[in-house]
């Protein structure tokens, strides 16, 4: 079966997020997939069926976890596939079109609610103002003070396992062009910071959309390896923008 890794929402190699994309051609077990990203050892890995017509299934798995929703490793399929492709996946079916600018995904908004910021979340976020704490599907969403404390900001991961959530999203209002900034934190799934994350975007969309009074916004995650998303609201589904460039292609043999 092929095997590839593509850097996602970049378009210059080495940059974005890598994923690693596996295109299956014959049954195989959730415990192998399991195998095959732990062996990738990439943030996400995507295992699309492509023996059937479309919707084609999707499933992502981190080296540690299957997860529900993945917006690189999506990306990273479909730019495999050519650009325009639907998949069947646990968040139900998602589409991929391939743009003038790079290949858009349609997914699912992640609605939020405000909380009282959790003591222990604001205790492992060391050095930064929390302004206000949200909690969506899967994560927590955390308001600092400035894109200069979102940079800074050196988490102490162990405190990161809240109440079954995935992960954490510490944002600010953008600047160097972006109209917010982000980085995201999963160890709960193996993964303590994620270069560019996609389904954090349908979170963070979610969030500043109505705080900017904007319906087309740019993201840029100030992780090490940097990426830039491009967001729109539309309702109840967020479309995410993003090019990909492939850096690895080969088979697997086992």
């Amino acid at each position: 079966m092929d095997v590839y890794v593509v850097d996602s929402f970049t378009d210059r190699p080495f940059r974005g997020n890598p994923a690693g994309v596996v295109l299956l051609t014959e049954d195989r077990s959730a415990e192998w997939m399991q195998s095959v990203a732990a062996e990738l050892n990439h943030s996400e890995s995507a295992f699309v069926d492509v023996r059937g017509d479309d919707p084609v299934p999707l499933r992502w798995f981190t080296p540690v976890a299957e997860v529900d929703l993945c917006g690189h490793a999506t990306l990273a399929a479909a730019h495999v596939l050519g650009g325009d492709r639907r998949f069947t996946t646990r968040s139900g079916v998602l589409t991929a079109t391939a743009t003038a600018t790079g290949i858009e995904l349609d997914f699912p908004a992640d609605p939020l609610e405000p909380v009282e910021p959790p003591a222990p979340l604001v205790a492992a976020l060391p050095g930064v103002t929390v302004l206000e704490v949200h909690r969506g599907r899967e994560d927590f969403l955390v308001r600092v003070a400035s894109a200069a404390e979102v940079r800074a900001v050196r988490p102490d991961l162990s405190a990161f396992v809240l109440d079954s959530s995935r992960g954490v999203i510490v944002t600010a209002p953008g600047d160097q062009g972006a109209d917010f900034v982000s980085r995201c934190f999963y160890p709960a799934v193996g993964i303590d910071e994620d270069p560019v994350t996609g389904s954090a975007h349908c979170t963070l969309a979610a969030y500043w959309s109505p705080v900017l009074g904007k319906t087309l916004l740019l993201g840029n995650q100030l992780s090490a390896r940097g990426g830039t998303v491009e967001v729109r609201v539309d309702g109840d589904r967020i479309r995410l923008i993003g090019q990909a460039v492939t850096v690895l292609a080969g088979v697997l043999t086992c």
